[in-house]
């Protein structure tokens, strides 16, 4: 566990503001060994002691079912606008749009979209080899959750990785200053609560109540629900594609997440919009996202091209063949294995 001298003590203060502020080239952070820094640790401590406050301001049906809505509202913030668009570009928008896409994940608490996106392609290319930031078959179950984002070498963005999102000064703003949006949620959630205790009584929220409800708790499980990813997707479900990563599908966590859980599926083809491949491999967000673009907001959803209906097919198939020795699958073998792309935008 990384001790912080006081100048980087300060200078991880500044951060908290001014994301892209350091006292080190954002390489020579890159080039650190991994470890857990106690001045990152801090942002994460507050928001879950902030639950605590529940036992202060007690509870409402109302504070409840607002914090239940806000997750499912912002994990399709993660799902869709994050991981669909930011990462791999599954659909388009105008410059408008993107920015209003931005904003909204700014309410979620999960750092800056070029942030996010660069993790995440990094971990696309790099997946369950040592390069791979929160892989649990390299650095264990709890790394993999929530550890990583601790360490000082993956606090910066390597724009350089996100070139594509980075021609905009807008997203950069959003990226670097992503303290803003969260504080401003946040004080929105409590002026509401202030309203509410005035305007309807009945309802028995006020605002430090919703703020525990919205805000704290809702944003707390929102941050694990979306961690649960990393750490349990690459361990824990089937795997209808041979990919060379340990991904895995998982219907309960697809619940969890809204779509996500289909995680081998997304690692085979990343450009899809849809990560439930099937009518019956539940997907929220793809529903949600086609909802959209009916309204012209979005368009050009991106589907699942036949090829990777006809591999499933023919791994299924193969999967059903007894197995007395192993099989020798030629040609068609190979071209399954070698054609899993590396690009995450296609």
């Amino acid at each position: 566990m990384a001790s912080p001298t006081p100048r980087r003590f300060g200078a991880s203060l500044i951060q908290w503001i001014d994301s892209d502020f350091s006292l080190e080239s954002p390489e020579a952070i890159r080039a650190q060994p991994d470890g857990v820094n106690l001045v990152r640790c801090i942002p994460f401590i507050i928001l879950h002691l902030g639950c605590l406050g529940v036992i202060w301001v007690n509870w409402s049906w109302f504070a409840l079912w607002t914090a239940v809505a806000l997750y499912f509202i912002r994990m399709f913030f993660v799902t869709g606008f994050f991981h669909r668009y930011f990462c791999h570009k599954t659909y388009h928008t105008s410059r408008f749009g993107q920015f209003l896409l931005a904003a909204c994940t700014g309410t979620t608490v999960q750092r800056g979209p070029l942030w996010w996106a660069y993790h995440h392609r990094h971990h696309h290319q790099h997946s369950d080899t040592d390069e791979d930031a929160h892989s649990p078959h390299i650095h264990g179950f709890w790394w993999s959750h929530i550890g990583w984002i601790t360490s000082r070498r993956n606090f910066p963005t390597d724009y350089s990785k996100v070139k594509d999102l980075a021609q905009y000064p807008e997203l950069v703003w959003l990226n670097r200053f992503d303290i803003v949006v969260p504080v401003v949620f946040a004080t929105a959630l409590f002026g509401l609560g202030v309203y509410l205790q005035s305007a309807f009584p009945h309802l028995g929220t006020n605002g430090p109540q919703l703020l525990i409800w919205g805000f704290f708790i809702s944003t707390t499980v929102l941050f694990h629900g979306t961690a649960s990813i990393n750490s349990f997707t690459h361990i824990w479900g089937s795997r209808r594609f041979q990919t060379d990563d340990d991904s895995r599908n998982n219907f309960l966590l697809s619940l969890i997440t809204l779509g996500e859980g289909w995680h081998n599926n997304h690692h085979r083809y990343q450009s899809a919009t849809r990560n439930g491949f099937y009518w019956w491999e539940i997907d929220p967000t793809y529903y949600g996202l086609k909802l959209l673009s009916w309204t012209g907001f979005i368009r050009n959803l991106k589907p699942v091209p036949q090829s990777i209906y006809d591999e499933a097919a023919l791994l299924n198939r193969q999967n059903r063949l007894p197995q007395i020795q192993p099989l020798s699958l030629g040609s068609d073998r190979m071209a399954i294995e070698n054609r899993k792309s590396k690009s995450v935008i296609s």
